[in-house]
């Protein structure tokens, strides 16, 4: 079941027809609604979800009461929960905190309606791994965390419930200086960046980018964990020629078919096993995994890698896990599903959804993780 985090802003887009310029804050809602300017993101977050209708056994909606999105789920019978009751009327304050509650509960994407303004809120409390796509629907659209329409929005939501292969990256949110804007002058400030879903599908990527060679590749990754690395972190290096290229790249020996431990870019522990990495999780110390696809079968977990055993994983937090995989593995895969079996079933379930996979520097893909029961 697909978990989409849902947020209208009632007011996004209430000044642009009556000559405003913005809806950012109260007073130029009031005067906006007093001018006679219409409610306008409901319609637009319509027109996105129409696309995903007939998918509704697929997928599941988190949102916030009345018209950040209750209603409009009532309205379309979209299986939903209200996770946060809303003031009335709403702020950019209840945007926040209900993405706050829709984030306990894991969503596999944040689906927001507005404009630049919303996208900043958005932005101020947002996850930074939470994957966000923006429904234009304010006077200022200047932020790429926007789809180009209502409609391209509710399809590239659609691949994502259907478990197509769509390319993660990293894009802007701006906002304009309204009152500045008001008097012709344009004034942008940058805040910061989102994951977002990009609009090609990665299998015309690849094709794209198949002039390079396998270990060109392997070694872009690498180059990217290592350059990703935190300090306070120890990071344990799966099994695997791709997991090995990291190793490669810090000069340091590699157990091909086991895990190592390193810190701070020093070898502290070759060829960790169950216990080892019980005991420095008892221990408090901070693990970060790197796992990679076994090519061809697609396992992540469960083979070769037996020492990441459940009670590893549930020790650790599934957040402190990083898979990845060259491009010409996931295009091995044709579309076939991440696995895991690690002999508990509890756990196989709760990791079943959408899982980012790091394919390139700077480069991720979102990618089915399905259950192997047999």
């Amino acid at each position: 079941m697909f978990r989409i985090g849902l947020i209208i802003n009632p007011y996004a887009g209430i000044g642009g027809r009556v000559g405003l310029k913005g809806s950012d804050g109260d007073a130029i809602r009031a005067q906006a609604l007093q001018l006679g300017g219409k409610k306008l993101a409901q319609c637009k977050a319509e027109n996105a979800l129409r696309e995903i209708v007939h998918e509704r056994e697929s997928f599941e909606i988190l949102t916030a009461s009345k018209q950040m999105g209750q209603t409009l789920c009532q309205k379309l019978q979209l299986s939903h929960q209200v996770v946060y009751q809303a003031q009335q009327p709403s702020s950019a304050k209840d945007t926040q905190q209900a993405l706050l509650e829709i984030q306990k509960q894991q969503p596999d994407l944040i689906l927001f309606v507005g404009g630049d303004g919303t996208a900043r809120d958005i932005y101020q409390v947002i996850n930074e791994q939470q994957v966000v796509l923006g429904i234009p629907a304010g006077v200022k659209i200047h932020s790429a965390v926007y789809a180009v329409s209502a409609q391209a929005a509710g399809i590239v939501v659609h691949q994502l419930i259907k478990g197509q292969l769509v390319n993660l990256t990293e894009a802007n949110v701006v906002d304009l200086d309204e009152q500045a804007f008001r008097l012709g002058q344009v004034k942008s400030q940058y805040y910061g960046e989102m994951l977002i879903p990009d609009s090609i599908q990665y299998m015309q990527a690849v094709k794209q980018a198949s002039q390079y060679h396998q270990q060109q590749n392997l070694e872009e990754i690498a180059d990217y964990i290592i350059e990703e690395m935190e300090h306070d972190f120890y990071y344990v290096i799966g099994s695997g020629t791709s997991c090995a290229a990291i190793m490669q790249q810090l000069g340091l020996d590699n157990t091909l078919l086991g895990s190592d431990i390193i810190y701070q870019g020093q070898l502290v522990k070759a060829d960790a096993n169950e216990q080892d990495l019980l005991e420095y999780l008892g221990k408090g110390i901070k693990l970060r995994f790197i796992l990679t696809v076994i090519g061809g079968q697609g396992h992540i977990l469960g083979r070769g890698n037996h020492q990441i055993s459940p009670a590893v994983v549930n020790a650790a937090g599934w957040e402190n896990f990083i898979i990845i995989a060259s491009e010409q593995k996931i295009k091995e895969l044709q579309s076939k599903p991440l696995l895991v079996d690690s002999g508990d079933k509890q756990l196989d379930s709760q990791l079943e959804g959408m899982q980012k996979v790091i394919i390139g520097y700077r480069s991720q893909i979102l990618y089915a993780l399905g259950l192997k029961t047999d």
